[in-house]
Formats: C-alpha cells, structure tokens, sequence
C-alpha cells in the first residue's frame, strides 16, 4: 500500500510538473511574466523571488506582488502550477501580459504544456527502449531488436476461477507447471487443458520469493475451456541500439496517441448512441492501483506506465472541453475567427462550469474504483487504516 502510494504521487508529480514546465518555459520565451511557479498546490509553505536590487527574497502564505517570478513551494504534493499575467484577460495593456500577445502566441503557452507530456513520453519510452523495455513477444517484434529474459507473466486473474481460489495474483510469473517448463504459451496452455480436475502444482515468481502453489482446472464458463481462469502473456525485455531507439520512441509514443484518442471516440459514440459505458474507466483509485502494481514489477514497468499516462493526460487535456488547455485553445480560436475577444465573464462562467462536471466526474469514477478494486468503502477505509 505504502509503495503503491508513494509511486502514484511521484509519477503523477512527475507528469503535472512537466506539463507546468511546459507553460512557463513557453510564457517566459514569449515575453510574458510567470507571477508565480509552484511545486504542490497551494496553499503555499513560503517562496523567493528575485527584487529589484537581484537580491533573493522570501514570502509567506499570502500573496504577495513580486517585481519577478514568485518560486513557491505548496502543502499538497502533487505537480505545480503556473500563475501567468494576465491568463484571464486582465493587463491587456502591459506587454509582458498573456492578453497582450496575439492569438497565435497564446495558443502557442496554452498548448505548450501538452507538447511537454508528449516529449516526456518519447524521452521516457527511448530510455526503455535502450535500456529493456518489457513487451508482449509476437511476430511483430522488429528484427533489429534484442529479445532478453523472456517469461511468462499472469496479467488477469478471473473472479471465483480456480487460480483466485489457489492465490494466484495479477504480476505472478509462471516458472514451470509440475517440474515442466515451456518455451511458447501455446504449449503451457495445451499442458493445462490436458489436466482437467487434476492437481497441478505451478511454480510462481513473486517479487523475489518463489511460490509452489497448487490448483486444479476445470471447465470455466467465462471461456469455454479447460482453464485456471488466468490471462497470460509471453513478456519479454526489447530493446534497440542507441542510435534508432529515438525512431522507435517517437513511433510508440504516435500509436499510443492514436490509440488513446480512437479509443476515447470509441467510448464516447458507444455512451451517446447506445447509453452504454465500454470498456473501464479509471480514476485516481484505478490509476494508484495500476501504479502500484508496476510498481512491484520494476522500475522498467513504471518508465512504460508513466509514458502511457503523460500520453493519456495530454490526449485528453487537449480535448474542446471547457477548462481544460483544449478548450482555452477553442475559445482562443474563436477569438481569431471573430477578431475579438470572447466575452471574459462568459468564457470564466463556461470553464467553472466545465471544471465542476470534471470534478463530479473524477468523484463518480473514483468510487466505482473504490468499489471494483477493493469491494466497498469500508474496506478501503480499513485498509488505509492498516497503513498506518
């Protein structure tokens, strides 16, 4: 629980803190002053700020004008944030004000903070790449790619099967089935079929312990076959020379993109036309459970995961929705078209009114997380109870 924790609030620091970086680097480069650049979310601890003598100079809680960037440092651990002059259409007149710059210029800050994730993404996934990054083998591995420590990893673990019964858990890795051991998946399986409600003893890696736990197949519903009521894939590290790991990089970080954006028309269709929610939808629980279970996978599991979401947030913070960076663009977009700004009361009004359906959103997915990962309210409750 306590690395499941730690892990979610670092990686989540990590991607939100990019993403800050993104807008203040993109503001700065534009002439535009950062009043204030935060690591955490208010409220603030303290912060410094350059005066006009070039001396450092400490401020407290409270706001403070400063002649320079405020560098605060905030009670809530997660990411930052970027206060830009300006940001909601005040200061039009001063120069170095967001409302100043045209409309290309301020698209340009709006989004640089996508394009930040999108980089961390690539970055993140060449590192994997060079290093060992864990993948599912198949025919589509690329032949100039170095295939190691091939395995085979239980990925699902289906609810009332016999390999819930026996213990058998979600990053299990199947060693050998009773003193056997198999080169391809096809072969384990077939062996596993063929002992239909006879003991097997199957001998399970751990993190670092080594497990013989015993189980019987049977005939399950859920597939129509002889099974342990496990989903198994055959994972491996692959990794790439230096010199075109970048080319793959790049290339994953593009159909991940894709995948996430198809995935979510795909989602939002199926709800519009049939009032069905496909697929899972995960919130903060989710996503911490996820992490956790990289987590205890490795850190080269955490690098894969931590570029899935940076790809995530950016694909969906830049959707036309009001307060998300794609919506600010939206209305930024309008403005070019019309020549003239959007009514600010309007546009604040549209942005509240789109962060509170966010907010009830986040609140109704995370508690069927709640509800699907750990049975209920009071479980979870007793269970960070126990943490401590």
């Amino acid at each position: 629980m306590l690395l499941t924790l730690v892990s979610f609030f670092a990686i989540l620091g990590i991607i939100v803190l990019v993403h800050e970086l993104g807008h203040f680097f993109a503001a700065r480069r534009g002439g535009i002053k950062v009043d204030e650049f935060g690591l955490g979310i208010p409220p603030r601890i303290f912060g410094f700020f350059k005066n006009s003598e070039g001396r450092w100079q400490m401020v407290g809680m409270k706001a403070k004008e400063a002649s320079s960037t405020i560098w605060s440092l905030n009670w809530i651990p997660l990411g930052g944030f970027v206060k830009i002059k300006g940001e909601e259409g005040q200061n039009s007149q001063d120069e170095d004000s967001f409302a100043h710059k045209s409309v290309g210029r301020r698209i340009w800050v709006v989004s640089a903070g996508v394009t930040m994730n999108i980089i961390l993404a690539v970055i993140l996934l060449t590192v994997g790449l060079i290093i060992g990054s864990p993948q599912i083998i198949d025919e589509n591995i690329p032949t100039v790619a170095r295939i190691s420590n091939q395995e085979f990893r239980i990925i699902e673990v289906l609810a009332d099967s016999p390999a819930q019964q026996a213990g058998l858990a979600v990053a299990d890795t199947v060693l050998s089935i009773d003193g056997q051991t198999f080169k391809q998946i096809f072969e384990l399986q077939d062996y596993v079929n063929s002992r239909a409600d006879q003991s097997t003893v199957l001998e399970i890696k751990r993190d670092e312990e080594t497990l013989n736990i015993e189980v019987t197949p049977r005939l399950l519903a859920e597939t129509n076959d002889i099974d342990l009521g496990i989903g198994l894939v055959q994972t491996g590290l692959v990794s790439f020379p230096w010199y075109v790991a970048p080319f793959y990089g790049v290339g994953e970080t593009v159909k991940m993109a894709g995948a996430v954006a198809v995935g979510f028309y795909l989602m939002l269709e199926n709800l519009i036309v049939n009032q069905q929610l496909i697929g899972e939808v995960y919130g903060p629980v989710g996503i911490a459970s996820l992490v956790g279970d990289a987590a205890r996978l490795g850190i080269l599991y955490l690098i894969q995961l931590t570029a899935a979401l940076s790809v995530i947030i950016a694909v969906i913070n830049f959707l036309p929705f009001p307060a998300l960076d794609g919506g600010r663009v939206f209305f930024l977009i309008i403005e070019g078209i019309r020549k003239k700004p959007v009514n600010q009361k309007l546009e604040a009004t549209m942005h509240n009114i789109g962060f509170a359906l966010l907010m009830l959103l986040v609140l109704i997915v995370t508690y069927h997380d709640i509800v699907r990962i750990s049975g209920g309210f009071m479980q979870w409750g007793q269970k960070i109870i126990n943490l401590f």
